[in-house]
């Protein structure tokens, strides 16, 4: 058997717990440079299931009234079911999700995807179950505010089922 001094394991020990502490700085390093847009602030609504970050890149405004914004959604985090009256487009920058029309199969969504939501539609969009989703969303506002509807239940979300 063999015997270990303390006093000579307690340094090894130390750098070992550096080194390896400084290889998750380095991970986030990496992943704060992969972000495309900031990830923003918490969302506290209840329009959307899971943690959700939402960071305003455009505010709409009497010359351009359409908003843009990045979105990130943790694994299975998603909207509500809504719908926006002057239609939307989903411009995906990272990860995998959903997207789903009413009474339409649910679509995956991976990087460099992009989907056009029709007016007056209802649909919902967010993360897979098991990896987190970003996603710009750019947003007609001429013709009013988006209209937020039921949550999504589990079963649409994780089947795919029509509602």
């Amino acid at each position: 058997m063999m015997k270990y001094n303390l006093k000579y394991m307690l340094p090894f020990v130390a750098v070992l717990f550096t080194a390896c502490n400084g290889n998750n700085n380095v991970e986030e390093a990496k992943q704060k440079n992969t972000l495309l847009f900031p990830k923003g602030n918490k969302n506290t609504t209840a329009n959307f299931k899971g943690e959700v970050w939402v960071a305003s890149l455009i505010e709409a405004d009497s010359l351009t009234q359409t908003a843009v914004g990045n979105v990130t959604f943790e694994p299975g985090a998603r909207s509500k079911w809504h719908m926006h009256p002057a239609g939307q487009i989903l411009l995906v920058t990272n990860g995998v999700g959903y997207y789903q029309e009413k009474g339409k199969p649910k679509q995956i969504l991976r990087k460099g995807d992009a989907v056009k939501c029709p007016p007056d539609v209802p649909h919902w969009h967010g993360a897979s179950a098991d990896t987190a989703f970003v996603q710009v969303a750019i947003t007609g506002r001429e013709k009013g505010p988006t209209v937020w509807l039921e949550a999504v239940s589990d079963d649409v979300y994780h089947n795919g089922d029509k509602e």
